[in-house]
């Protein structure tokens, strides 16, 4: 045993106490085990042979050493499917005063057997230690002795050894999106991969995980079941269970579960859906003084599980008439209240079907067509309770009928037989409920409605006078013109109207010119809100964007191109009289010079508003004015024209 000489100082007080503490644990533990690494090999097999496409294992048993052990990069005549450490465990012993630790760590190293022949695998090393090196030999599929390993999974391994790929390994292999590791997938499964139409399918999605615990487990969205109708199953996990699949174990939930129910036949395909997985990943540290030390860290895992295809066959035919719609297996069964009723009075009957399949879709025949023709069947009011379960939907469906007999009597209401598929015998079944007699006296409404009917052979005289006068409504002028004539044309009226309208829109020039009165209205408001504040500086601002807006409204000109020496001459060439341009002209210059000059020299706001407003309403006036001149020109121009 080696000391460090910092041991052999001297300490005092406080010092020599930590001192010993520190020595006694040193001495303890000083005493180890042998450090040494073993390779074993494990086969699942009762014979210890491996055949090809079956998996093994080698464990590298690891002991007193700290270091941890490197995945090997290959293995001969195998496939390496995973590499991970199975256990840890921790041992101390005291013989004697002799205190001695042995920390035991165990790597597993799962192998899919590719290549018949004798192989080796070894040394290992690790902390500069080696391991001993082990043998095994893989023989051929058939040649296998094993009675443990079925022939159905011999000729598995016999494909798998051939191409390379187990039979299913695509289908059931996990699929990572994001983040993922081989310790959590998803597999989906369904009960049968071939089925009928309308038979009860088990679609389950089941997890797998190596983690200690699960968090959150969540449904991003929904799995797509094309040609298929669902029932959504409740029987879930509620815990963890524990499971070995391909020789590895596994906690296991079953996440979600749905009964469906293939509508066409072919090759359906289900999609599966994504979830999200929040679980803490476990990270270990060895310690000689605190044996294994647990790092937990979060993590989110979104993983999807493996599409699946199902070969569904259509049902036998030919199908009988009376086929009912119902795939499963069904009894129906029938209760009368009372076998005695009154003529014209309404009775009742139920029927009754239960079992498992497709419940809501079942149909009995037409009971009018096997009922006595004197007693009236109305349509049933259904009443449906299923139950989905874990492998069907069983429940019943009951139908309520009431009828009505006309006539009294005594009747028989024969047996309903309800025919359905039954996809476990692969044949057509009849299931009948029970027949009843009627007995239907006569009823006190019957009684009164007997009359006796005669028949009178003797024609009545024809008045054709009167038959002329009995002119049908269609055949008048009113009629025509009020449901044909005037919806014409209101219609032709609006769809010209509506046209009118539209040129109207698009004429943007000419509806500015139209509006500029109303927008010069809104611009003066603002100056009449300046002189209720005696804000006059204000005041001409508005007042001079109201009569130049108007202007440029109005004449269709942009305001860059309106200035004070051509409204002269555009407003006489709109036909505007020569005193009303000479006021607008004026009263631009006043405000212009107001806008500049002291408050002194200006007129009162009031008696400009006034100015301004009998000058803009004496343009609208003139402007409408001179539409009227324009166009007694443009036809003037015309004739010219035509004369000439």
């Amino acid at each position: 045993m080696r000391t460090n000489k910092i041991f052999q100082t001297p300490l005092r007080g406080f010092g020599s106490i930590i001192f010993i503490t520190l020595l006694t644990l040193f001495v303890s533990f000083s005493a180890r085990g042998a450090e040494k690494v073993e390779l074993r090999v494990e086969s699942s097999s009762r014979t210890g042979e491996i055949a090809v496409g079956q998996q093994f294992y080698i464990k590298i048993i690891v002991n007193n050493i700290n270091d941890g052990v490197m995945a090997p990069k290959q293995v001969n005549g195998a496939k390496i499917l995973y590499f991970g450490q199975q256990s840890t465990s921790s041992s101390i012993t005291t013989i004697n005063g002799q205190t001695t630790q042995r920390i035991v760590n165990v790597y597993a190293l799962t192998l899919k057997a590719e290549k018949a022949g004798k192989f080796s695998f070894g040394p290992v090393t690790v902390g500069g230690v080696k391991s001993n090196t082990v043998q095994y030999t893989i023989v051929q599929a058939g040649a296998s002795s094993d009675p443990s390993y079925p022939a159905s999974q011999q000729g598995a391994a016999q494909d798998a050894g051939s191409n390379g790929k187990g039979q299913g390994e695509d289908q059931d292999a996990p699929t990572f999106i994001g983040k993922g590791n081989d310790q959590l997938f998803l597999r989906a499964s369904v009960s049968k991969s071939t089925a009928y139409e309308q038979e009860a399918l088990v679609y389950t999605v089941k997890l797998y995980t190596t983690y200690g615990s699960i968090k959150f487990i969540g449904a991003t969205d929904a799995p797509k079941f094309d040609g298929f109708v669902i029932e959504e199953s409740n029987n879930v996990s509620n815990q963890l269970a524990y499971e070995t699949y391909q020789g590895k174990t596994y906690a296991t939930a079953v996440i979600a579960r749905y009964i469906i129910f293939p509508q066409m036949s072919g090759q359906l395909k289900i999609i599966g859906n994504k979830y999200t997985v929040s679980t803490d990943a476990e990270e270990y540290y060895h310690d000689p003084f605190f044996s294994t030390l647990t790092v937990r860290r979060p993590i989110q895992l979104n993983v999807t599980p493996n599409d699946l295809v199902v070969n569904v066959k259509a049902l036998p035919t030919p199908r009988p008439a009376n086929f009912s719609g119902g795939v499963g297996k069904f009894t129906i069964s029938s209760t009368l209240p009372s076998a005695d009723i009154a003529a014209h009075q309404a009775g009742s009957i139920s029927y009754t079907v239960t079992g498992e399949g497709n419940l809501k879709y079942v149909n009995l025949p037409d009971l009018n067509a096997i009922f006595p023709d004197e007693i009236e069947v109305f349509s049933p009011v259904t009443d449906v309770k299923s139950v989905v379960g874990s492998s069907n939907v069983s429940g019943s469906v009951k139908f309520d009928y009431s009828f009505m007999p006309v006539e009294p009597g005594k009747y028989t209401i024969p047996a309903v037989e309800l025919v359905y598929f039954n996809p476990a015998t692969g044949k057509y079944e009849t299931s009948a409920s029970r027949a009843y007699t009627l007995n239907v006296t006569q009823g006190v409404e019957s009684s009164k409605s007997q009359a006796t009917l005669t028949y009178n052979s003797q024609l009545l005289p024809v008045n054709l006078k009167d038959a002329k006068e009995a002119c049908p409504y269609i055949r008048g002028f009113l009629y025509w013109l009020i449901w044909y004539i005037l919806p014409v044309i209101l219609l032709a009226g609006l769809l010209i109207g509506m046209r009118k309208y539209t040129d109207m829109m698009a004429d943007v020039s000419g509806m500015r010119s139209r509006r500029a009165g109303k927008m010069a209205r809104k611009r003066l408001k603002k100056c009449e809100s300046c002189i209720k504040r005696s804000d006059e500086d204000q005041f001409y601002d508005e007042m001079l964007k109201a009569i130049w807006g108007y202007l440029k409204d109005k004449l269709g000109i942009p305001l860059s191109d309106l200035n004070r020496e051509n409204v002269s001459q555009l407003l006489a060439d709109h036909y505007i009289d020569d005193k009303m341009i000479t006021s607008v002209v004026n009263l631009l210059d006043e405000c212009e010079f107001a806008k500049y000059s002291p408050a002194s020299s200006r007129r009162k706001m009031q008696e400009v508003y006034d100015e301004a407003t009998d000058v803009l309403n004496n343009l609208e006036q003139g402007f409408a004015e001179s539409k009227k001149k324009i166009a007694e020109s443009q036809k003037e121009e015309i004739k010219d024209e035509i004369i000439s």
